[in-house]
């Protein structure tokens, strides 16, 4: 889907900005927006935020990685 969205899954944890931009990545990709217009600004940045959540549970809550991450 999106080539520059990295692996962030690995024997070192993932650092709140590395989640933030592949959220970012995602909302972007997902909505056609590179940069949002001011009435969909707000609704922009929340599904970025929530995504950032989510992926913090996501990798919180996966097995810990037994070998090589990711392609």
């Amino acid at each position: 889907m999106c080539r520059s969205i990295i692996t962030l899954r690995g024997s070192e944890r993932a650092s709140e900005e590395e989640m933030r931009a592949a959220a970012l990545q995602f909302v972007r990709k997902v909505s056609g927006y590179r940069q949002p217009s001011k009435a969909n600004t707000e609704t922009f940045q929340r599904a970025v935020d929530e995504i950032t959540d989510s992926v913090q549970r996501l990798l919180d809550n996966l097995a810990p990685v037994r070998g090589p991450a990711g392609p």
